[in-house]
């Protein structure tokens, strides 16, 4: 059963974090009826483990801590858990070394507190830094290293690395290196490759995850895995399970993979008047199925102006990266999809680098310094979800979608559709634990933002975007609707939080993820952390 059908169901999930204040002090009382300062008795035992106790001490933040909040609020990306009533950790740890890392996640278990780990703070239902129980924050901030080895071809990356550091390390050290990973470069590499990570590279490369060769990991014990030592069923599922589930991955290797010296983009805008509907039917037939060396997506959104008709206008952009120069794309779109009506003067010719910054919308000739920001422009009030379409819908929904977006009860509504095709329809399902693969034409992003704060005002777009999740229910995926992990979307399901999660709860929204690969998850999560010490609302549980 979709849960978004479920009328109980939907309003438990709305009450789910406004309980978060009584929760967590219910809990907190339970767990000092054991100990009065669990977070401190926690404290005490990082400096008795810390081979350094001053060093140790220079990475903990408590409310007591001047700058604690600062400290919390510098990464969170998502406004809806930046308020008073937000549950905050106890303690905020910023190791600067693997062995803070261990100590923190040992003394944890010690005195019965959650762990959380935030490497960039995108997490959309906040998962990386809120918790409804007595938790810790483990950020991996100061993890941010980026070693790469242009001869080999590879490169070492830290966890809290964010993905423009990573595209800016590797493009000092070649013009003809890259890695397919995401357009935002605020996103820490931690979480986006434990949930697979797409990128404009995709359709050429398959997927960050598809391009890990190697990995650390300190496991459920406090001990530090690599590849060899963790086993193949682990180093499988990391690189797709979800983050915080199987332990933390402090550091990624990455197989680099080769770009041309110049690559072409481009982003044609189209309006209602200008046939958008039209030419966005005929993309859902040609877009998996252009050269690989072609990724053309598709934004629409609603932009400050009226149309001719009086009602706001919706465009569609069309935001394309080619791995070669315009002389040869021109032709290429000509034959595929003459419908865009593509001509030179739409085109920018560029290094791969300077693709980047241009699909994170920074205006054109921005210094490429700015990849190495950890924090976005701004940041807004925001409620996600995703669909994978087998087949190009019929017009009546394209139109349901303009209509929709067209609605002035909410600020900004967004739909963006990423094609398929390519590599990614030649990778197993089963090759990592991400499955969506042959077979989908395109995946959906749904997104709503708001700035004003207010009960009324989530309660309005989280509805907005319920809507109109509900109204695609015909024409996407079924049996089960898929969602994409990195897109966190506690609508479809949550674990308790207590532990004791039965297979029969979390497969309701881990099929959903995974599909046929929820299993095998299962199965490694029993073996490797059978008391469930790492967990979120919607990580895999173990059998037991």
């Amino acid at each position: 059963m979709n849960t978004h059908n479920s009328h109980p169901q939907r309003e438990a999930m709305t009450s789910f974090y406004s309980m978060f204040p009584l929760l967590f002090f219910l809990l907190l009382s339970f767990s000092s009826a054991n100990s009065a300062h669990p977070h401190k008795d926690f404290l005490q035992c990082l400096r008795l483990q810390s081979r350094n106790s001053a060093s140790i001490s220079k990475v903990i933040y408590t409310s007591v801590n001047s700058s604690y909040l600062s400290v919390l609020q510098f990464l969170i990306q998502n406004r809806r858990f930046n308020t008073t009533n937000t549950p905050k950790p106890l303690v905020i740890v910023t190791p600067l070394s693997v062995s803070h890392v261990q100590d923190a996640v040992i003394c944890s278990q010690k005195y019965g507190l959650q762990v959380r780990v935030r490497s960039g703070g995108h997490d959309y239902e906040g998962l990386s830094y809120v918790s409804p129980l007595p938790f810790v924050i483990i950020d991996l901030i100061n993890l941010h290293s980026v070693s790469v080895d242009a001869t080999k071809e590879n490169a070492w990356v830290e966890a809290g690395a964010n993905l423009g550091r990573v595209y800016y390390y590797i493009a000092k050290k070649s013009r003809t290196l890259g890695f397919p990973a995401g357009v935002c470069p605020t996103v820490g590499t931690g979480g986006h490759i434990s949930g697979g990570g797409y990128g404009v590279l995709q359709r050429k490369y398959g997927l960050a995850a598809d391009n890990v060769i190697d990995a650390k990991l300190i496991d459920v014990n406090g001990r530090i895995l690599d590849r060899a030592s963790m086993g193949e069923d682990l180093f499988w599922a990391i690189r797709g399970g979800g983050g915080n589930t199987f332990g933390i991955v402090v550091a990624w290797k990455l197989n680099l993979v080769p770009v041309p010296e110049t690559v072409t983009v481009f982003t044609v805008e189209k309006t209602l008047e200008q046939n958008a509907i039209h030419i966005l039917n005929r993309w859902q037939y040609v877009a998996d199925k252009l050269h690989k060396d072609l990724f053309i997506r598709v934004i629409i959104e609603r932009v400050n102006s009226t149309s001719q008709r009086g009602k706001p206008t919706v465009r569609a952009a069309f935001n394309s990266l080619f791995l070669g120069g315009v002389d040869r794309l021109l032709p290429m779109m000509q034959k595929s999809f003459p419908e865009l009506g593509l001509v030179k003067e739409d085109c920018t010719e560029m290094r791969w680098i300077e693709s980047v910054p241009y699909f994170a919308e920074f205006p054109r000739k921005t210094s490429l310094e700015i990849l190495l920001n950890r924090t976005q422009p701004s940041v807004r009030f925001l409620k996600a979800k995703t669909d994978y379409v087998k087949k190009p819908m019929p017009k009546v929904a394209l139109e349901g979608i303009w209509q929709r977006l067209s609605e002035l009860e909410v600020e900004s509504g967004q739909l963006i559709f990423t094609p398929y095709g390519g590599r990614m329809s030649e990778i197993s399902e089963s090759s990592i634990p991400f499955p969506h693969r042959a077979g989908n034409v395109y995946q959906i992003q749904h997104l709503v933002y708001w700035d004003k704060e207010g009960r009324e005002e989530t309660r309005r777009h989280i509805n907005w975007i319920r809507d109109l999740y509900r109204f695609l229910t015909p024409f996407v995926s079924k049996n089960p609707r898929l969602a994409y992990v990195n897109y966190r979307d506690l609508d479809i399901g949550v674990n308790n939080m207590h532990g004791n999660t039965s297979y029969k709860q979390a497969s309701k929204w881990g099929i959903k993820y995974y599909n046929m690969n929820f299993d095998r998850l299962v199965q490694v999560k029993t073996k490797v952390d059978p008391a469930n010490f790492f967990r979120n609302e919607q990580s895999i549980p173990p059998l037991s």
